[in-house]
């Protein structure tokens, strides 16, 4: 899979050097922003990298894929989805999509909506026929993912911190993919 845009290219992740790093500096920006996406801020650089030395584990076992956005001028890493495979024996026709980000210099440009649907693809490509994730509710993700057909399932109040502290909702979505 590769998807290409003017101002950015969207693939899957391979076993390349360095990798964690590019994906740890998304992650850092992302939680200083203010994303409620499970770390706090301050966010040591060395918890960024495990957490993605592990993603990138799993990733290599088969039991996610991880997508990257890169900028097509730089070849930085400006953004990065989640299809989660490893799911109960009873569901192996679902998937979570987990961890879309996109750095802040990178967003208002349409590429969370490609890494949406580069995750729809991956998904669909594995024969996967239900998609779940929940999001911060009132954020942009939430208007994202309501806008691309994800159907809203609920909140969960006070679910989560934000990165700075105090307690933020959760809203489920689900999507039935044909």
């Amino acid at each position: 899979m590769d998807t290409h845009d003017s101002d950015f290219r969207i693939r899957v992740a391979g076993d390349e050097p360095r990798l964690a790093a590019a994906l740890a500096q998304v992650l850092l920006d992302c939680v200083e922003g203010g994303a409620s996406v499970s770390f706090m801020w301050p966010l040591p650089l060395h918890k960024a990298l495990a957490f993605w030395d592990s993603v990138l584990g799993s990733a290599r076992r088969g039991e996610r894929i991880v997508l990257l956005a890169e900028d097509s001028t730089s070849g930085d890493v400006v953004g990065t989805v989640q299809v989660i495979f490893a799911v109960p024996d009873n569901q192996p026709h679902r998937a979570d999509v987990a961890k879309m980000l996109v750095h802040r210099r990178a967003r208002r440009r349409g590429l969370g909506a490609a890494l949406l649907g580069a995750a729809e693809g991956a998904a669909r490509a594995t024969g996967r026929t239900l998609l779940v994730l929940d999001t911060v509710s009132g954020g942009d993700a939430e208007r994202l993912y309501a806008r691309l057909g994800w159907q809203r399932l609920g909140i969960i109040p006070g679910y989560a911190l934000w990165p700075q502290g105090g307690l933020c909702d959760t809203t489920y979505f689900y999507k039935t993919l044909s």
